[in-house]
């Protein structure tokens, strides 16, 4: 069978009532099953995570959007994490029997009833992008949900479905098809989100912009490939956090990713102090670094999955500030939890 994953995600993250009842609106689409939720109070954002036949996914990813287009108003909408839309943005991932193409015909189908049936701007992206200068989602978030009225009245930003139109209560939602993206979020030891922004700016991919002396845009690329990052202060935990999405694990590793934000936050003076994965992660990249630390250290890297997952755990400290349960936040085990293998 198919097997596709979607991880849409919404602007709430403090409501319970609204995260369950868009976890139960997708819950409801027979064939449809839930691997995990990831509510963000801070962000103000919740991660939803389901797999499924392509059709099934298709059908749970407009239930829960209909759910959020009646409890999600986002004229109220205040968050540490950039957003546009109450279904922000909404990516298609193949997992099994499926491709690419397969997963952008998909998104695109999805996007189209979605105009149709709530009325809203739907933007694609990734795979599934129109024209090249819409492949990055931050790119089309540019300006966030405050500028969005503005944005959608430049013929250059209309929507791929639906008119260009502002819809205040819900803004603009973004849909894709893209390979898997680990959203890594990495800890320091200051509550200073200016010293976060520095780190982001040195590691991402996109690096910086700066000027040089008679006013031109000056572009200094960042250390890491296939890496988008920025900075933030996360209140709840105390600290601010270089939030990282990793494209490509296998361009650039999930531990050089770690191993890079130490050496940037030292020559600032910093520490990590701990980092945390957003959703779900899939078992490769964690065994990888298992692998590497065990190395680093000097010891045999021979051991079972299980101690390899361990060690990636401890070493990166993915349990300093919320909870890393292997068999909820690796991919393969929460499917193995439904019954499903892949």
């Amino acid at each position: 069978m198919s097997i596709v994953e979607c991880v849409p995600n919404f602007s709430e993250g403090r409501d319970e009532t609204v995260i369950a009842a868009i976890a139960a609106a997708i819950t409801g689409v027979p064939g449809a099953c839930l691997l995990d939720v990831d509510q963000g109070a801070d962000t103000n954002r919740t991660v939803y995570t389901f797999v499924g036949s392509p059709a099934t996914v298709a059908d749970a990813a407009l239930a829960a959007a209909r759910a959020a287009y009646e409890l999600i108003d986002m004229k109220k909408h205040r968050g540490a994490h950039p957003r546009m839309g109450a279904l922000d943005v909404c990516p298609f991932v193949p997992i099994s029997d499926i491709d690419m193409e397969g997963c952008v015909a998909l998104s695109k189908e999805v996007a189209g009833r979605l105009a149709t049936e709530l009325g809203v701007p739907v933007y694609l992206y990734e795979a599934s992008a129109s024209k090249p200068e819409r492949r990055s989602l931050a790119d089309i978030r540019s300006g966030e949900y405050e500028g969005l009225a503005a944005k959608l009245s430049q013929p250059e930003w209309a929507p791929d479905y639906g008119e260009a139109r502002f819809v205040p209560r819900w803004g603009a939602t973004v849909v894709g098809a893209r390979e898997c993206l680990i959203a890594y979020n990495v800890n320091l030891n200051t509550r200073d989100k200016k010293l976060a922004r520095e780190v982001a700016l040195n590691i991402r991919e996109t690096g910086r912009t700066t000027k040089d002396f008679v006013g031109n845009s000056v572009k200094t690329p960042g250390r890491l490939h296939a890496v988008r990052a920025i900075g933030w202060y996360i209140d709840s935990y105390r600290c601010a956090q270089v939030s990282i999405n990793l494209l490509d694990y296998k361009t650039t590793p999930l531990h050089v990713v770690y191993e890079t934000v130490k050496e940037e936050a030292e020559k600032l003076g910093l520490l990590v102090t701990g980092s945390e994965i957003v959703g779900l992660v899939p078992l490769e990249p964690i065994v990888a670094a298992g692998r590497y630390f065990l190395q680093k250290m000097g010891k045999s890297e021979g051991l079972s999955e299980a101690e390899l997952v361990e060690t990636a755990v401890r070493s990166m400290g993915l349990t300093s500030v919320a909870s890393f349960e292997p068999e909820k936040k690796i991919i393969e085990y929460a499917g193995k939890g439904v019954g499903l293998n892949w």
